[in-house]
């Protein structure tokens, strides 16, 4: 390791940890939400141009799309979280063979692609796809899932890139995609009058330039960690441990296809197309929240990850807490913002005045104990950081599994449309009561191992 590389990770166990999680997580935070900017710009787009029922086609591609990144999670937060405790535990060797295999893992994602292709339009109307929305659906998903394999790669060596010291590369790496996105957007739906379908196509050609920025940094000799000969073939015990930590918020995404799917068709339901567009205005605005979430959580990832591997257990513990509070500041805000002042939200994406009225009373509903969320979200991070994969999953599971599915299979039919949205609501503050009996049991374990190492 050469001098450079050995600052870069002394920081990681000598630096005020405050100014650390500042310096990794607002790169990260850019990152993210530069990687919101890509669903945000092409729902404006959409909901703007082509009009509101290709929003509820977009809406509808949702699950689909959550499957994509539970695929890409269980390699990038599993490979990123590892790394970084090999790193601490100054073993490289292993690092790069944790890079080999999550590069070997991520390519072998495409059998997954293939098959999503084959049977598309079955799985739109899973999904919650009507007469009226499944030409919407089919036409962006045919052009996006070739490209989906790009955005795993991009996305999952993404965080691998932060975890291994390069966390202002890794905002770059994002930028580069939503600028791109940005730009082709407007070009391909309003020049070329391509509608949704522009959309699309402006998403992959973004995501290949930013695969590509991805590639050269670690196949650059001055990279710390980089791909060499050697790694990439798969062991089982690299996959296992990539799978065990990544395995949370794979979950999460997976269990959010299925909410997705349920809630789809529940609103058709007991309401209209209209409802399923309000959801996809709605999960787009919270989707922008949560990215700042886990751009926080992944600044402080490497920080709690090198420095459970050191046994430096107070560091760790502050910069778990620095994180919660930054994200409840964050959570509190959005939907205070949301119950507020809805309308604003909507128009953004919309002018149509019945999708404007369901959106305002989804966001009013919906998000009336969101401000908890930011809470759940870094203690489920947490737990991957230190390598705790079965409460990380349980964390994860409780509000999209474990509460949320049931309350949304029943509420709506006592209380129609309305169910759907108070759902979300009941399973945040359920979720939270477990969580933090969860989170003091684990902090109890770590004062007993610092008082044991003193």
């Amino acid at each position: 390791m050469n001098e450079q590389e050995d600052i870069r990770f002394r920081e990681l166990a000598s630096k005020p940890v405050g100014r650390l999680l500042w310096q990794y997580s607002l790169p990260a935070v850019v990152g993210m939400l530069v990687i919101a900017l890509y669903n945000v710009v092409d729902r404006i787009f959409i909901g703007q141009w082509v009009g509101p029922h290709a929003i509820a086609g977009l809406a509808v591609t949702f699950p689909v799309m959550n499957l994509t990144t539970a695929i890409g999670t269980l390699v990038g937060i599993g490979a990123s979280s590892r790394i970084s405790i090999a790193i601490g535990a100054g073993r490289r060797d292993l690092a790069e063979n944790l890079l080999g295999n999550a590069l070997t893992l991520t390519l072998l994602n495409g059998v997954f692609y293939i098959l999503a292709w084959y049977y598309l339009d079955p799985l739109l109307r899973l999904f919650g796809a009507s007469d009226t929305t499944l030409p919407y659906a089919h036409q962006y998903m045919s052009i996006m899932l070739p490209g989906l394999l790009l955005t795993n790669f991009a996305f999952s060596l993404n965080n691998v890139m932060r975890s291994t010291g390069y966390p202002r590369r890794a905002m770059i790496t994002m930028m580069i995609g939503a600028v791109a996105n940005v730009v082709l957007d407007p070009i391909f739906i309003y020049v070329f009058h391509m509608g949704i379908a522009g959309a699309a196509w402006a998403t992959d050609i973004a995501m290949l330039c930013s695969a590509a920025f991805v590639a050269a940094h670690f196949m650059s000799p001055k990279t710390t960690i980089r791909f060499r000969p050697g790694t990439y073939r798969l062991r089982w015990s690299l996959v296992l441990s990539i799978a065990s930590i990544g395995a949370a918020p794979a979950v999460v995404n997976a269990a959010a296809c299925a909410i997705n799917a349920i809630a789809n068709n529940s609103l058709r339901t007991y309401g209209s197309d209209l409802d399923i567009a309000a959801m996809g205005i709605f999960t787009t605005y919270t989707a922008v929240i949560i990215n700042i979430l886990l751009g926080i959580n992944q600044g402080m990832q490497p920080i709690v990850g090198y420095n459970y591997g050191a046994g430096q257990f107070h560091r760790l513990r502050r910069a778990y807490l620095l994180a919660v509070l930054a994200s409840s500041v964050l959570t509190v805000a959005g939907s205070a913002i949301a119950i507020l002042c809805p309308q604003i939200i909507s128009e953004i994406f919309t002018n149509d005045a019945g999708l404007i009225e369901c959106t305002d009373r989804a966001l009013r509903i919906a998000l009336q104990a969101f401000a908890v969320v930011g809470f759940q979200i870094v203690s489920t991070s947490f737990f991957q950081s230190i390598g705790s994969a079965a409460k990380s999953i349980i964390v994860s599971l409780l509000r999209q599994v474990i509460f949320l599915i049931p309350l949304l299979l029943f509420l709506p039919k006592a209380w129609g449309i309305e169910g759907v949205w108070y759902t979300f609501p009941i399973s945040d503050l359920l979720a939270t009561v477990v969580t933090l009996i969860l989170v003091l049991i684990t902090f109890r374990h770590i004062n007993l191992q610092a008082h044991q190492a003193a």
